[in-house]
């Protein structure tokens, strides 16, 4: 069975990690870096360097699988090609899609001409780049920064870039640069309750970042954005960097006749994770309209992504030793959100549906720990 799985993120390295050689199984993954990239800790490496990427290599020892570095530039699923760029044409009987997702700018007028982003390892070395160029005597214009987005992404992203701001500021002698959080909801952090979000709010304001929940962004220049409250008053905020975090969508990527896609261009998959009119191929991670027991769509989250993929891996070796594949039941763990430092707010899920929020060090601990768990199950 000539298997090719696409991409190396969360849900792709766990369904090449789950697998094992096998005389009837052959298996390619092929992704554009020769490294996994810890995409929930990008904010960490915005603001200090940190190191958040692992050599794929070594984590592919004693799978069975090989490993091709080549980007993806089309997914036939009627003629089962799958094209690179300035590179090879793949084949296959089984096809594993986890290419992610991208940034959605939703038109936003010069938003994605002149805006950051968050996806990429890249994207973190530019902003870690603009925050000491800051602090350079010789740095000209304003020097502020500007987050679009207060959910997961963009409030961890202001606070670890606030502690460096409060660091270099200390360290050099120079005042701190202004940071702005915007979000056209009323309230950030939608994905917590209401508790856990105002402790979260009272970080952000002991950190000195500007909150402007229910001010939607309605345009970015190269050096400003133009906000907007409910009642039509707008304004217009300086910022020598602009950053968007407030949507991504599904990579537009695959071509296919009889493809059903649904909100934000995520694929439409059955319970076992295998496109309906498709049954060889199977579509995991932040592209997989998954749905829970309810009905409803399956966050986009590292948790889930990896859950699908290792049933993926699993599935796969039923199918080569001849057995039924297993649906995909999701598992929402909890969630946690760093605030820089040893400070998180979360929750975890406890017996019988319940909830138990945490706050302090000891959320940053259950944060860790989830990360932990993340490398113990591709190593």
């Amino acid at each position: 069975m000539k298997t090719i799985i696409l991409g190396a993120g969360y849900a792709g390295l766990a369904v090449a990690t789950k697998l094992k050689p096998h005389p009837d199984l052959d298996v390619t993954l092929v992704e554009q870096n020769p490294y996994h990239t810890f995409e929930t800790r990008l904010h960490e490496a915005a603001a200090h360097n940190t190191k958040v990427t692992v050599p794929l290599a070594p984590l592919l020892r004693g799978t069975g699988v090989a490993l091709d570095l080549a980007v993806i530039s089309e997914v036939n699923l009627d003629t089962k090609e799958v094209k690179t760029k300035n590179g090879p044409t793949y084949s296959y009987d089984t096809l594993v899609v986890g290419l992610g997702s991208v940034t959605n700018f939703y038109r936003i007028p010069g938003l994605a001409e002149n805006a950051a982003e968050l996806k990429e390892l890249k994207d973190a070395d530019q902003i870690f780049d603009y925050v000491n160029r800051t602090y350079d005597a010789g740095f000209v214009g304003s020097r502020d920064i500007v987050v679009g987005g207060a959910g997961l992404t963009g409030v961890e992203l202001v606070t670890e870039l606030a502690q460096r701001n409060e660091s270099l500021s200390k360290a050099r002698g120079i005042p701190p640069f202004k940071i702005y959080l915007v979000e056209a909801g009323p309230a950030i952090l939608p994905v917590i309750d209401a508790a856990l979000r105002a402790k979260a709010a009272k970080v952000l304001n002991d950190y000195g970042i500007e909150i402007l929940t229910g001010n939607r962004l309605m345009q970015a220049t190269e050096g400003s954005v133009t906000v907007q409250t409910a009642d039509g008053h707008q304004r217009v905020i300086e910022a020598g960097k602009i950053i968007w975090t407030g949507g991504i969508q599904a990579r537009d990527i695959i071509k296919a006749e009889k493809l059903e896609k649904g909100p934000g261009g995520r694929i439409v998959v059955d319970k076992t994770l295998r496109i309906p009119a498709y049954p060889e191929v199977f579509v995991v991670g932040d592209m997989s309209l998954a749905l829970n027991d309810q009905g409803k769509p399956v966050p986009t989250t590292a948790q889930h992504a990896g859950q699908q993929g290792r049933l993926t891996g699993d599935n796969l070796m039923r199918l080569v030793r001849g057995e039924e594949p297993q649906p995909y039941v999701p598992n929402t763990l909890g969630e946690f959100i760093s605030l820089g430092g040893l400070m998180a707010v979360g929750w975890m899920k406890l017996p019988w549906n319940q909830k138990l929020a945490i706050t302090g060090g000891l959320a940053h601990v259950m944060k860790r720990a989830s990360e932990w768990r993340w490398r113990a199950s591709i190593e």
